[in-house]
């Protein structure tokens, strides 16, 4: 049920006799004169009558509950069937209660009564515990208006009262459980019960009734009316709240039309129908549309009704699929026999097809043999999303496992990444089954090859992935070693180095040379105690040389204790613009580095080396002094070669167009680092989709610094760097289908900033894309972006440029 749906019964069509349950009394009973308190306390026998009253007057029989004499705890937990039924309940029905002691013998004493009526004031039945305050020495009164009220009255409500409204709304299941802060609120509420006591004593005597409930709200109504109150409009300007029950549900005229416009017999007739020129612009702006966008009944009703034209039409067969009605079978069928003969799609419009909004195995499987078109490099570009998309598949041995594993069995590189993308997802134990299926299918068929032209067969390569695996155990360990070691950064380094070269010296010359987790077609032999270091952080993480057998060496990072997945997901679409760039003869030089996951707060990041924009300016001043000492040119800009420059231009434009996109927050000099040929990359990535520690960031992650490397905001350089920059965003934005169906298809993930919220997270991405643009338009809108920002670094006396000033401090 939607949160504006509101649905319930009415009490007339309630055939069922009115029950309540009697559960207890609480607080001490009033002693009598001349009697010992705590005599009288042992020997009262106590029972409640209940009495129903309508329209001030009792309607049926008085009924009674069983004798208590508990001592201290009148505790009855007794259901009460009364005669009445739900259906002949009145507007002011009330419940007389009352309580009496016949320990006195023949004469019954009298406790105290309290009254309660049976619809609130919205016309709702009461359910759920009801806390009623008895009124001692006398009898309920079942009168309208009565002058035994339960509730306690408004000005004396307190705490204690507040809770028991919300304890009652949470047993009724109004309010979400939540175990561990249950428990804890349970706790709060039973000291603040005991403080309240101790103020006001135990003067009051309450009765608890626990009232029956159903599937949905009751609502009272009268046999025979058609209205609940008569309006009060005329006399006051209030709203009046009328509960119509079919919001929400088909409209049984208009779907009669849509089956009728779908019969079968129409598919003759629309054969030959050909689009107006009205309506072939719609539909044109409709192919446009992003897979984000929900498709109006009008527009899914002029797709279907002009399917046969739009077969040649390759970017129309995703909308297509999602205006069939699934749960209608004829339909189901005619829609998967158009599909067969559809002119094939791109692999990125596949992309769509796997997501959770398509559910039919059999459309399914035709996105897959779409991606059986792709070269094993551009599947690697995909193989983080199309992992997740196993989520959304209703077997757990599908027509999409068995492609991910049959693709794996012709490249290690495929093999690797798959293994360690399945592994990781072992954590989240609402799929465990679904991800280990394939894990265990990769292995079975991984077994079975043969030896190919190097000698390896199945076991052997089987073996070499496994060995990965006991590697990050073994790295797991040391990190443990190290961070027990008390004092400095430079101890811990001490331990690593006496841990490699004594304890774990099998670390040192491996036995069998490994695949690199992270580069997998890279064979290492060993790790080199005297190039390996830790870094100075709370997590200590690890940064080894290892040797490979080829003679050169492979610089890693490790890292326990962190979740990278993010950073891996980040990295990995900045490789994929990157390719995409790259494709339309755009090199923006920038530095995809290698980031793999390996557990939940574990992982392996390729070591670049680098230095962060931080430690450059408090050593050089300057972006140009450091380059300067690298590729010193007297003739060229700036004192530096124009290749050196050229490259950090062109890898500023491509950071900052990308950062952009995928709302990267908490940048800052620390995690923008520059390499020694000039060019410069982002890293820690712990913030995307817009989210941001800091107040006010800028729109566009650009540095004082960085303006003033290219020769500050009017210089030449900085106009070439805002063209590389906007031809960079409308390269990109051509291929916005294909970047929304990846993040789409992490909407399962555990990825932090996307499980938060996915739907929002994706809407924030396609809103920087601005589809609604041309090129043209596009570029004055990139450029006013820069323009903004860079001003933002430079005084002005506009507040909110201020702001943005403040962040990079």
């Amino acid at each position: 049920m939607s949160g504006n749906e509101f649905r319930f019964f009415l009490s007339y069509d309630i055939n069922l006799p009115v029950t309540f349950r009697i559960e207890r009394l609480e607080g001490s009973l009033p002693p009598s004169p001349g009697i010992d308190p705590a005599a009288e306390e042992r020997r009262a026998e106590l029972y409640v009558e209940c009495v129903l009253c309508m329209d001030g007057a009792p309607f049926g029989l008085p009924m009674r509950t069983r004798l208590e004499t508990n001592g201290s705890a009148y505790c009855w937990n007794e259901l009460i069937t009364l005669s009445t039924k739900y259906r002949d309940l009145g507007r002011y029905s009330q419940l007389a209660l009352t309580v009496w002691d016949v320990s006195h013998g023949k004469n019954e004493g009298l406790i105290g009564g309290a009254t309660i009526p049976l619809f609130n004031s919205k016309l709702q039945l009461k359910t759920g515990k009801q806390k009623l305050r008895l009124w001692l020495g006398k009898v309920a009164d079942g009168s309208f208006p009565t002058t035994t009220p339960g509730k306690v009255p408004r000005h004396e409500r307190g705490e204690l009262e507040r809770l028991e409204k919300l304890l009652n709304k949470y047993e009724r299941g109004q309010i979400q459980r939540v175990d561990w802060l249950d428990w804890l609120t349970f706790k709060a509420m039973e000291k603040i019960k005991g403080l309240e006591s101790s103020k006001t004593g135990s003067s009051h005597l309450y009765l608890v009734v626990d009232f029956c409930s159903f599937e949905h709200r009751v609502v009272f109504q009268e046999s025979g009316a058609n209205f609940v109150l008569p309006s009060p409009i005329s006399s006051t300007n209030e709203l009046v709240i009328v509960w119509d029950p079919e919001v929400g549900k088909i409209n049984p005229s208009e779907h009669k039309q849509l089956k009728l416009a779908r019969s079968l017999t129409r598919g003759i007739i629309d054969k030959d129908l050909k689009p107006s020129n009205n309506e072939r612009k719609s539909i044109q702006r409709i192919l446009k549309y992003p897979p984000t966008r929900y498709l109006s009944g009008d527009e899914k009703q002029l797709l279907w009704k002009f399917r046969f034209s739009l077969m040649t039409e390759k970017r129309a067969l995703t909308k297509f699929l999602r205006c069939v009605e699934w749960s209608d079978v004829q339909e189901a069928k005619q829609a998967l026999e158009l599909m067969g003969k559809w002119e094939t799609i791109d692999v990125s419009d596949a992309l769509e097809l796997l997501s959770p909004l398509f559910e039919s195995e059999e459309v399914r499987a035709y996105a897959v043999s779409v991606l059986e078109r792709a070269d094993d490099e551009e599947l690697q570009c995909y193989l983080l999303q199309l992992v997740q998309a196993l989520r959304f598949e209703r077997t757990d041995k599908s027509r999409l496992s068995q492609f991910l594993v049959q693709r794996s069995l012709n490249n290690i590189e495929l093999a690797s990444f798959l293994r360690w993308y399945v592994a990781v997802e072992f954590y989240d134990h609402g799929y465990t089954k679904r991800f280990y299926c394939t894990h265990e299918l990769l292995e079975e068929n991984m077994m079975k090859l043969q030896a190919g032209p190097d000698g390896e067969d199945g076991f052997k390569l089987w073996q070499s992935l496994v060995r990965q695996t006991e590697l990050t155990a073994q790295l797991c360990s040391i990190m443990r070693d190290v961070r027990n070691v008390r004092g400095n950064t430079q101890k811990k380094i001490e331990k690593l180095r006496q841990l490699l070269s004594g304890l774990l010296s099998e670390l040192t010359y491996f036995e069998e040379p490994i695949r690199s987790p992270l580069a997998p077609s890279l064979l290492i032999t060993g790790i080199v105690p005297s190039e390996s270091s830790i870094f100075k952080s709370a997590l200590h993480p690890l940064r080894l040389t290892f040797r490979t057998q080829t003679g050169g060496t492979s610089k890693i990072i490790f890292k326990k204790g962190d979740d990278i997945r993010q950073d891996q997901l980040v990295v990995q679409m900045v490789s994929l613009m990157d390719r995409l760039l790259k494709l339309e003869n755009l090199d923006l030089h920038l530095t995809p580095y290698k980031v793999l996951a390996t557990g939940q707060d574990e992982g392996m990041l390729e070591f670049i080396p680098s230095r962060s924009l931080a430690q450059i300016l408090s050593e050089h001043r300057s972006i140009t002094s450091y380059l300067q000492k690298f590729h010193p040119d007297d003739r060229g800009p700036f004192g530096i070669t124009a290749t050196c420059l050229e490259t950090f231009i062109k890898s500023c434009a491509g950071y900052s167009v990308i950062t952009y996109i995928l709302g990267i927050g908490d940048r800052h000099l620390d995690n923008l680092l520059l390499r020694d040929d000039g060019r410069m990359f982002h890293v820690d990535f712990g913030f995307i989709l817009g989210r941001d520690p800091k107040p006010f960031p800028p729109p566009m992650k650009l540095c004082k610094e960085m303006v003033e490397a290219m020769g500050g905001a009017e210089s030449q350089y900085y106009t070439r760097f805002k063209s590389y920059c906007c031809e960079a965003y409308n390269i990109l934005r051509k291929s916005s289908n294909l970047i929304l169906n990846l993040f789409h298809l992490m909407a399962g993930s555990n990825i932090p900033d996307i499980a938060s919220d996915p739907e929002k997270g994706i809407l924030k991405l396609q809103e920087k894309f601005r589809l609604d643009l041309d090129d043209e338009a596009a570029i004055h809108f990139f450029q006013d972006l820069i323009n903004e920002s860079v001003s933002a670094l430079f005084p002005q006396m506009v507040e909110t440029i201020h702001r943005w000033a403040q962040y990079w401090r």
